[in-house]
């Protein structure tokens, strides 16, 4: 009989080796795997095998008891089915006790996004004379004009950045690879930074740095920093709204399919492998709803015929 934790270890190598799965999708493996351990041996259950279909269920109540969001419970249901066809696979068990376990259905609250009077005074705040105004209007227009995460924002680098045709290479989660867009804007604000700004905040610094987003020391900015940067560009802007960077990442998302994008085109620049999860962007406004509405039906408004 193999230990849990040699199971374990197995499981994260394969994550890490096959899958290529990114570090917060392990660590969260890692935590959800540890807490179902604790719970089968404080069931004195010694050995998988022995774990049957109600034995996940007794699992899933205990969660429940926690008070843990279905979505939460629904997350760490996923992971144990993961967890024994890996074991299945290796003729480690028989069965898989949680594939028989229904999902809590989960309920996704509506992305926050801005309109785009309160981008529009995001972009005027910044001064553009200095080093870190530079920085922070071309950060800005960056994860707007891509929509790409803020992991990916820090983790990008000048070789990344093609400005002839306007594309960038990002490596995202779980280390997929892909091209995204960017215009005139973005265009500009990092041809600004890059030439002027960049080169101040780099100075002479030891062991020069290719990527694109530094802090005031040349160094590589951190996901905290930038979060910092776009909270105080909030206050400065006067807005009443919080912020954070996937909030510009939903609002890229929305305004593209407010202004007729397909929602393909929007899953491809976002990164996502499955529809599924670009769907959750397909809400809009109300008020954008009813001029498609008005505009589109033929029996919706007289002063169109």
């Amino acid at each position: 009989m193999i230990s849990y934790t040699k199971l374990k270890e197995q499981f994260i190598q394969y994550l890490q080796i096959e899958k290529n799965a990114a570090l917060n999708t392990i660590t969260q493996y890692k935590k959800d795997l540890d807490e179902y351990f604790i719970f089968l041996k404080r069931e004195s259950i010694a050995d998988l095998n022995e774990v049957e279909v109600q034995t996940a269920r007794l699992f899933l109540t205990d969660l429940y008891k926690r008070r843990l969001s279905r979505r939460t419970v629904s997350r760490k249901t996923s992971s144990l089915r993961s967890f024994y066809r890996f074991l299945q696979r290796e003729k480690l068990v028989k069965n898989n006790p949680f594939s028989q376990v229904s999902l809590p259905k989960t309920t996704y609250a509506i992305p926050e996004f801005l309109y785009e009077e309160e981008m529009e005074k995001l972009f005027k705040i910044n001064d553009l004379s200095t080093p870190l105004g530079q920085r922070n209007q071309a950060l800005l227009e960056t994860l707007y004009g891509t929509g790409i995460r803020v992991s990916e924002c820090r983790d990008l680098q000048i070789k990344h950045i093609d400005f002839d045709i306007g594309s960038m290479f990002i490596r995202g989660k779980g280390q997929k690879e892909r091209y995204v867009l960017f215009g005139d804007y973005a265009r500009e604000s990092l041809q600004t930074y890059l030439n002027d700004g960049r080169k101040q905040l780099i100075g002479d610094t030891e062991g020069k740095t290719d990527y694109v987003f530094l802090n005031s020391r040349g160094n590589q900015l951190t996901t905290r920093g930038i979060r910092l940067i776009l909270t105080k560009m909030v206050e400065e802007a006067a807005l009443t709204i919080r912020i954070h960077p996937h909030k510009i990442r939903h609002t890229f998302a929305t305004h593209l399919l407010n202004e007729g994008a397909d929602l393909r085109t929007v899953q491809e620049l976002l990164g996502h492998e499955n529809l599924s999860s670009t769907q959750i962007y397909t809400h809009v406004t109300k008020d954008h709803l009813r001029r498609v509405y008005m505009n589109s039906h033929p029996r919706a408004n007289r002063k169109r015929k």
